[in-house]
């Protein structure tokens, strides 16, 4: 039988994260807008049938409250070690498959990231392997079988730079899986497929078409 994933998702202290979304939803806080996107990732990785535990690593209360809420593991960001970092800590805890994946998925289906789960699962031993953003420069989900390290190059240009690292790209069309949010439109366009109801219910009234 396949081992089920355990999936480790860095947050940042919500007053630095997305600050390029800052203003996206008039007249709602920042913050709260940070917090939903956290929580409808974590609620839809929860809820995929292919991952058996969540590990949030963050310094920010408000989202270990929420992660520990949505039933997944919280462990300490450490001190200046960046995204990358934060992923290969949590994924160091781990001694199974493990995947990474970007806090900011709020119109994830569950179903999208089990079939890029299988797909990665399906890949030749050894192997590690991502899925590019809607862009396609961009990372939203990096795997790595059990014993291999995950290998983390988030930032601009990961999708190129997870490729020049070794890591299979997955070509699924999962585009809930792919939609990450950085910017208004980013977020606009994930409103298209259909928002977690966090983000639904403070963007309601706030996103046209």
């Amino acid at each position: 039988m396949s081992q089920p994933w355990s999936v480790v998702v860095p947050v940042k202290r919500l007053v630095a994260a997305k600050s390029r979304l800052r203003g996206g939803l008039p007249g709602v806080p920042h913050e709260e807008l940070a917090l939903a996107l956290v929580a409808d990732t974590l609620d839809a990785v929860r809820a995929c049938p292919e991952v058996v535990e969540v590990l949030v690593v963050t310094d920010d209360a408000r989202v270990r409250a929420e992660a520990l809420a949505a039933g997944a593991q919280v462990l300490a960001d450490v001190a200046d070690a960046g995204l990358n970092g934060a992923f290969r800590h949590g994924a160091a805890q781990v001694s199974g498959p493990v995947a990474g994946i970007t806090a900011d998925l709020p119109a994830l289906r569950p179903v999208e990231l089990a079939a890029a789960l299988r797909a990665a699962r399906d890949a030749p031993p050894g192997v590690r392997c991502f899925v590019a953003d809607a862009p396609g420069t961009g990372t939203v989900l990096l795997t790595a079988p059990a014993g291999v390290p995950l290998g983390p190059c988030f930032g601009p240009g990961s999708a190129a730079a997870h490729a020049a690292s070794g890591a299979r790209p997955l070509a699924g069309d999962w585009p809930s899986l792919r939609r990450d949010v950085d910017i208004p439109d980013d977020l606009a366009a994930a409103a298209r497929l259909g928002l977690g109801p966090r983000t639904a219910r403070l963007a309601a009234g706030c996103l046209t078409g």
